[in-house]
């Protein structure tokens, strides 16, 4: 499981774009947002890269963590 950073997340039509943009390329992949935290934990076959792509297309800043 990868996890990332994203400080513009803020709210559920965020959360909703941000797992739209990862299904889209990865539709197994099992995507959890944590709102609070601003963090997304992403289990998927995809690079840790091609997720923070996804996610900077869909239109947020994300860094990755340590994976869990």
């Amino acid at each position: 499981m990868s996890n990332f950073k994203v400080p513009g997340m803020s709210c559920g039509h965020c959360t909703a774009a941000i797992e739209k943009a990862i299904k889209a390329i990865d539709p197994t992949a099992t995507v959890t947002c944590d709102l609070a935290a601003r963090a997304v934990a992403v289990e998927t076959i995809l690079s840790d890269r091609a997720v923070s792509e996804a996610i900077r297309d869909a239109g947020y800043d994300v860094a990755a963590e340590a994976s869990a």
